[in-house]
Order: C-alpha cells, then structure tokens, then sequence
C-alpha cells in the first residue's frame, strides 16, 4: 500500500476537491430525495367535473356525450394503438366489461389515437364495450384527471357519483380491477 492509497494521506488540495465533491453529491442527492418527497405528498388535483361535459365520437364517426355515462360506476381506459401495454390490457378490460355490465358498471375507451388505426385494430380485435376518438385532448383530459405525465395506458375509475375513485397509469393487472369491483 502506498501513502496515496488512503484519503488522509493525500496532500491537502486533492482532499479538499475530494471534500468538495462529496458535499455536493449529498447535496445533490438529498435535494432529489427531496423532490421525490414533495411530488409524493401532492397529489395531483383531478378534476372530472369539466369531463361530464364533453363529447366524443366513434371511430366510425357517431358522436355520443360523456353526460350519458354519469350515475353508474364507470371505469375509462385512455389507450393508443401504437402502445404495446395498451393493447395488451385490452382482452383483460373486455373480460371486466362482460362480467360486470349486468351489475351496472360501464367501461369506455378513450383512443389517443387516429381513427383510421382504431378501426383498423377494431376490425381485428372485437371489444364490446364503447370506444371514443380522443385524440391528443384526451392527452389533456387524462392530466386533467390526475396523469400527471400523461403517459398510456392510464385507468381512471368513477363511483356513481361521478367522482374519481380510483387511477392508474401503466398496465392493469387483474388484481387492479377485482380491488375496484368491490369498491364500489
């Protein structure tokens, strides 16, 4: 071992910069944990008041109003053709759509998306439940319900009421939507 290989050996300006930099990597490191810990407490203010409102249309082109969902428990999938997640939820919603619409709950799906790929992938995959061109407002209307990043998939569950009971952004799992089943 040579009288370099221990820190307090090395002359004063290498421990200095040493000191230095090591104070800054903690500085650094506390200010993301930090960060990290404010993002964590806040939650994001969903707002779906402005989405009872709205109106969308098919991918074939007939309009329907968001309004016509309200009073019964309602689970929106914002999903995209070109999302591999997305896609890959899709028979598990289907299977949550077919088992629970006797029991009052609905499901839409919001396709941030082009009409001619959702009727292309329609053509090619049958789904039951109601599907709506949303485009990159749905972009905007899934922040607007708490996707901060506005990533896809993303999942929002509203109780009868018309209030947000739950969300999700990334791929559902089963144990997701036997959790929100009895819920509500």
């Amino acid at each position: 071992m040579t009288g370099n290989d221990n820190p307090s050996d090395a002359p004063a300006p290498q421990r200095s910069r040493r000191w230095i930099l090591g104070a800054v990597g903690v500085t650094a490191g506390a200010a993301g944990i930090a960060s990290a810990w404010w993002r964590a407490g806040r939650s994001p203010q969903a707002s779906p008041e402005g989405m009872w409102a709205r109106h969308w249309e098919s991918p074939t082109g007939i309009p329907f109003a968001m309004q016509s969902f309200q009073g019964r428990p309602l689970l929106i999938n914002f999903w995209a053709t070109w999302c591999p997640p997305c896609i890959e939820e899709l028979p598990l919603i289907e299977a949550f759509y077919q088992e629970n619409k006797a029991k009052s709950w609905q499901v839409l799906g919001l396709a941030v998306d082009k009409a001619e790929r959702v009727q292309s992938f329609l053509k090619a995959n049958k789904l039951s439940f109601p599907i709506g061109m949303a485009g990159l407002e749905g972009t905007q209307l899934s922040r607007d319900l708490g996707n901060v990043s506005g990533g896809l998939p993303f999942t929002a569950v509203f109780s009868s009421d018309g209030q947000i009971a739950q969300r999700k952004l990334g791929r559902l799992q089963v144990q997701d939507l036997e959790q929100w089943r009895r819920l509500i």
